[in-house]
């Protein structure tokens, strides 16, 4: 942030302060108002909705707690890595010693483990002191990123909503029938012979060509019957953080009917994408019916062009209310058309584990891939599976 910036959010923090505070006791929700106000003014776009958003996200951790309320504001009204630098600054203006005189400390900034600075680094960081504040801040983000998603507290989903962005990008790739240009590989007698008729049939630099690539549809199938309601809100903010990767992407979910989701998940904010796609789904947190649903997507989707050559991603714990065999029959079907199947059990990820589900069972012999999804670790692991498809 330039010193033009840093003058801007000072004068933005003190015109707002005045309005808001005044002197005066203010009850909480005006001082918070005021604050992303305050933001909106620096330069960083907070709506109406993202306010009501972090009001509520406050709520719910609680004002008394400094670290939640900074983690609260910083998941619901950033939209973007540029905004966080701004909004550090004016949340240590606008909450520094201004109402009793006592300066509240800064809130330190997420840093993972492998970007520590060393012990004989200059600047930030030098102080044993604050070399150890860092890395506890940084263990702890780490130990969100393992925890389960379905004993979090409000507080630490909404700061686990904000983590979503360091998963690693979806980008899985499938041979094209074209040649490109490419400095090794086969050789591209084309272009070679043009070269040497422009030489005039004197020899000239080989030509070599290779397969293009292009990338490759995801689809993805999304548990939110009851069994799943505490990780349905995560498993649709990862199919976000997908869906805004390089390939085309995919997005239904399956309880007692299929639902697409994918028009409403291309909202780039994800807060906004997850409530226009709850909005839509009209079975949440009901019963299952794996088989009748893949049967519905294979029959008005699948089948049609949608799966075939794709990754297929099946987020659910296998409690299938139907009989297996129907279940086995569509995945033998899904079988035929998609590259690769992987499925997603948030219940894998769990110490003792036994994939014994009557579902799960008849669903494995088809799979590629059976990964845990409890976590934002696994969910990178995810993502990675979606990409080694080749």
């Amino acid at each position: 942030m330039t010193a033009t910036d840093g003058s801007a959010v000072a004068m933005s923090v003190d015109s707002h302060r005045g309005t808001v505070r005044g002197g005066a006791v203010h009850p909480p929700e005006a001082i918070l108002l005021g604050f992303a106000r305050a933001l909106r003014a620096a330069g960083v776009a907070v709506t109406a909705d993202r306010e009501q958003t972090y009001l509520r996200a406050v709520a719910t951790v609680g004002l008394e707690d400094q670290a939640a309320t900074y983690w609260a504001g910083r998941a619901t009204l950033c939209s973007s890595p540029t905004d966080l630098a701004r909004y550090d600054q004016v949340y240590t203006a606008w909450f520094s010693g201004l109402r009793s005189g006592v300066k509240a400390p800064k809130p330190q900034p997420v840093v993972m483990t492998s970007d520590l600075p060393n012990d004989d680094s200059p600047g930030i960081g030098s102080d044993p002191e604050d070399t150890e504040a860092i890395r506890a801040m940084a263990s702890d983000t780490e130990v969100l990123r393992h925890r389960d998603i379905a004993e979090l507290s409000g507080g630490e989903r909404a700061r686990l909503a904000g983590m979503f962005a360091t998963l690693p990008t979806a980008r899985p790739r499938r041979r094209a029938h074209r040649h490109s240009p490419a400095p090794s590989g086969g050789l591209d007698a084309r272009r070679t012979l043009r070269a040497e008729l422009k030489n005039l049939g004197e020899p000239s630099r080989i030509h070599f060509r290779r397969r293009a690539t292009r990338p490759r549809r995801v689809v993805l199938l999304l548990d939110i019957s009851g069994s799943m309601s505490s990780y349905a809100d995560a498993l649709l903010r990862l199919a976000h953080h997908i869906s805004r990767g390089e390939s085309p992407t995919e997005v239904f979910t399956l309880g007692t009917r299929v639902t697409h989701v994918t028009r409403a998940l291309r909202n780039p904010d994800a807060d906004r994408a997850i409530i226009a796609a709850g909005e839509l789904i009209p079975d949440w947190s009901g019963g299952t019916r794996l088989a009748d649903g893949l049967g519905v997507f294979l029959s008005r989707w699948g089948r049609r062009g949608m799966a075939r050559g794709a990754v297929v991603v099946i987020a659910s714990d296998g409690w299938e209310r139907g009989d297996p065999a129907d279940l086995a029959l569509q995945l033998t079907r899904l079988r035929r058309l998609a590259h690769r199947i992987v499925w997603v059990n948030p219940h894998r990820g769990r110490a003792g584990y036994q994939p014994v589900q009557r579902g799960i069972v008849a669903a494995l012999p088809f799979c590629d891939a059976f990964v845990a999804g409890h976590s934002l670790s696994a969910f990178a692991d995810v993502v990675h599976e979606v990409n080694s498809a080749r």
